[in-house]
């Protein structure tokens, strides 16, 4: 576990330096949209205004600068064409920080693709009754066995979820405490390891530190469920272009992520092909006349396709709003169905809570909370990412969610594995030398 330990060490003191700085780059790379949001950290008198104290860490900073781009070179949340990747990025950055008329060095960026793999790992440690320290939590940390993931794949995050103490659980922090027998439930979340490693060379090619990096579905979880939610049980569906993320969340962490190779820009094309227009024009027609839900007006309601192809007849089609629907609620539903299978498989049911929160531009589509209640069976909401100081209006739709709970994640990170000097003859059994290798010698 070694080399990826420390890189990911590496960058918790990139974003420590950043901090102190007071500037710091948020970098949400997308397939339909790139999002760059620049925060100051100012510490948190500076922006008490009504006495209310801070909720999760986000009065200690505000956004100054924000800008998003069309998406280029990303397919699936994941890097296909370097170049027009490099650009889009660039553009973004660059106008965030022109608004915010301050020069970022260090970013925090997240990634939906990758194809994410979730593992419970369990470790016991014996203490015989010593106070409890922060070598005991390295040590039983390092005492999980870490299954054989495979070589093309890296941990993106590692957190302890649940710590034991004898006969009690549900301890956050066992710090200080003191007992016997010390055990710890942790959530291992792997992701491929060609597509982190393009994300690390792209935002490096623009002049860039990178100073954290985690999955959208986390961060969208983060910033779009309440905290009863989170504490209870719930789960986040982060409808995007590319990939649907997918987490479940319990007692305030993540303990499941997948996500589902399918999003907004497939319901696009389905448009596009069944209609025989251009993508563009069938966006337009998606986000203003599209649905999911059909009711007796939509036979009556004519859609003007449009177009500039020059032959009148052609340019002047209509299509009713019943047939577009007829379009787009097949492939709705081939996504949520792929979702409730991928809930099914994490044990989704036999959580206290069940609650459901659709968030992403994709969760925009009029009556899908509806129809994402009959095929997923629960409670469903849509959600909205929490308000953060300084966000424009723009920024502030379900579109953003990963954006907003990226700069959650900036302000004030969950405890991962690499926060703890885990003693070196206590790595993992496996040891995983080729893991980030190359991100130490081309950093």
């Amino acid at each position: 576990m070694g080399d990826l330990y420390d890189s990911q060490r590496a960058m918790r003191q990139m974003r420590k330096a950043a901090m102190q700085r007071g500037v710091v780059a948020i970098l949400d790379i997308g397939t339909s949209k790139i999002a760059c949001l620049v925060l100051r950290f100012d510490g948190p008198e500076q922006f008490r205004t009504d006495g209310v104290g801070s909720l999760a860490g986000q009065s200690q900073f505000r956004v100054i600068g924000a800008a998003t781009t069309r998406s280029r070179g990303v397919r699936f949340g994941e890097v296909d064409a370097m170049q027009e990747t490099e650009r889009a990025i660039r553009t973004a950055v660059q106008a965030a920080q022109k608004m915010a008329n301050v020069r970022v060095d260090h970013v925090i960026a997240c990634l939906s693709g990758a194809r994410p793999r979730s593992y419970g790992l369990d470790g016991t440690l014996n203490v015989s009754g010593a106070m409890i320290t922060e070598q005991d939590i390295s040590q039983v940390m390092a005492s999980c066995d870490v299954p054989d993931y495979g070589a093309d794949r890296e941990v993106l995050h590692a957190q302890p979820v649940n710590f034991a103490l004898d006969h009690r659980s549900g301890l956050s922090d066992p710090r200080g405490q003191i007992g016997n027998e010390l055990k710890t439930d942790m959530h291992m979340l792997t992701v491929d390891a060609t597509a982190v490693h393009n994300i690390f060379y792209c935002i490096k090619r623009c002049d860039l530190e990178l100073a954290g990096i985690a999955s959208s579905a986390y961060v969208s979880g983060m910033s779009s469920l309440v905290e009863d939610e989170q504490e209870l049980g719930a789960a986040c569906i982060d409808l995007g272009g590319g990939t649907t993320g997918l987490s479940v969340f319990m007692k305030k962490h993540m303990i499941y992520a997948d996500s589902v190779r399918m999003g907004g820009e497939h319901v696009t094309s389905d448009i596009s092909m069944g209609l025989q227009i251009p993508a563009s024009t069938a966006e337009r027609i998606k986000t203003f006349y599209g649905g999911v839900m059909a009711t007796g007006m939509d036979d009556r309601e004519m859609i003007e396709i449009g177009g500039d192809t020059g032959d009148w007849e052609h340019d002047r089609r209509t299509v009713s709003r019943a047939e577009l629907i007829g379009i787009m609620r097949p492939r709705v539903e081939e996504i949520l169905e792929e979702v409730r299978e991928r809930l099914d498989a994490a044990g989704f049911e036999h959580l206290p809570g069940q609650q459901i929160v659709l968030t992403g531009g994709g969760s925009q589509i009029p009556g899908l909370d509806g129809l994402a209640s009959k095929i997923l069976g629960q409670q469903v909401r849509l959600g909205r990412p929490l308000r953060v100081q300084g966000l424009p209006q723009a920024a502030i739709g379900p579109a953003f969610s990963s954006a907003v709970g990226l700069t959650l994640f900036a302000a004030n990170p969950q405890d991962e594995w690499w926060d703890f000097e885990i003693p070196a003859e206590n790595y993992p059994a496996r040891s995983l030398k080729r893991a980030v290798k190359w991100f130490k010698d081309n950093w």
